[in-house]
């Protein structure tokens, strides 16, 4: 909005200049989705706590756990507001990448929305499994869709990036709509599962977020692309913006989230942000790349996976309690060391992930 309002004046008075560059409207989304955060984030949790919105803790979590009863969940509202605002304002509105972006992160939310919604009128688990799977894939089903039938992005649709290898790029035709589903929804539910401790969840998605935020800008610029050797998308570039946004808006979040946690973030939160990276990866075309900057998000969703699996065959656990960040707490760690060597793990991870657009 501020893009279509100002910068046509640029042409009048020089200043408004600046409204062209890209790194300046994601430096000021940021800012306006921290102040948005600091605004608006008491006020939000000072209503969830009205409606006794609060965190009902399961049987099957560790004991120290029950402290956090009647905590305010659902703050994952507080965090999409703080998103779309500033990405609204900041952005420009003819870009379809945006759009697409923003319909899966609002898509995904809703369904995160319904989750806790139905737990709140005492539906012990929300949505079945079953349910909540299959209105995941078909989100996940349409954004795939779109970007198959656009005209431009179907050019390299179906050709998937290989991590540190240049010239490596198989064309998996069909089977990649299959390929980019499963990455949507199984980046959403792999952060779902993160988001057990405080501040744990935020932490990762700040990091992996920041580093779409660097691969979206590189993607969408014709002479780094070149350079980097990677697949040049245009218009890829105005996503760094949201990125930007998002990260402004889970920094704000982090402020109220981080331990000891004043509000959770809930499913409308975690849903909506796990399936913003999986749509971010398939846009960008990094998909494999999402493996190693969402590590973290990947080994709490195999601990799940190996943890039930093994359990069901053998009849023993692998893990104390999954998912791994519960293993960690019945192993002796405290909380906030939890939180905070999951971060360190995740930054790493991150720096070696972005390393890969020059190691090639």
């Amino acid at each position: 909005m501020l893009y279509h309002l100002f910068f046509p004046l640029h042409e009048t008075y020089a200043v408004f200049n600046v409204f062209r560059y890209i790194t300046f409207r994601t430096a000021y989304a940021i800012l306006t989705a921290l102040i948005l955060s600091f605004i608006f984030g008491p006020w939000i949790i000072k209503k969830l706590q009205e409606k006794q919105i609060g965190e009902r803790i399961r049987d099957d979590i560790p004991r120290s756990h029950l402290l956090k009863a009647g905590t305010p969940t659902m703050g994952g509202i507080m965090i999409l507001f703080a998103l779309f605002v500033p990405t609204l304002l900041w952005v420009d509105l003819t870009n379809k990448y945006v759009w697409l972006l923003i319909f899966s992160t609002l898509a995904f939310g809703l369904i995160g929305f319904a989750d806790d919604y139905l737990k709140l009128k005492n539906r012990k688990d929300g949505l079945k499994g079953k349910e909540k799977f299959a209105m995941q894939v078909i989100v996940a089903l349409i954004i795939v869709l779109l970007l198959y039938f656009d005209k431009e992005f179907s050019l390299f649709f179906t050709k998937l990036g290989v991590p540190f290898l240049k010239y490596v790029k198989p064309d998996l035709d069909g089977l990649y709509i299959l390929f980019a589903v499963l990455v949507i929804v199984g980046t959403s539910n792999a952060v779902n599962l993160t988001d057990g401790l405080d501040g744990l969840a935020i932490g990762p998605i700040i990091i992996a977020t920041t580093s779409y935020m660097v691969i979206t800008y590189v993607s969408g610029h014709f002479n780094f692309a070149n350079y980097l050797n990677i697949q040049y998308i245009k218009g890829a570039g105005e996503l760094t913006i949201f990125c930007g946004a998002a990260v402004g808006a889970s920094l704000g979040f982090l402020w109220f989230n981080s331990y000891p946690a004043q509000v959770f973030m809930g499913n409308v939160g975690s849903t909506a942000l796990g399936g913003m990276l999986g749509t971010l990866a398939i846009i960008t075309k990094h998909e494999l790349i999402l493996l190693v900057i969402g590590g973290i998000f990947v080994a709490e969703a195999l601990s799940v996976i190996l943890q039930v699996a093994s359990f069901k065959l053998t009849g023993k656990r692998i893990f104390k309690m999954a998912p791994l960040h519960h293993h960690f707490e019945e192993s002796g760690w405290e909380e906030p060391k939890v939180i905070v060597r999951f971060w360190i793990v995740a930054i790493i991870l991150a720096l070696l992930s972005l390393s890969t657009l020059k190691l090639r």
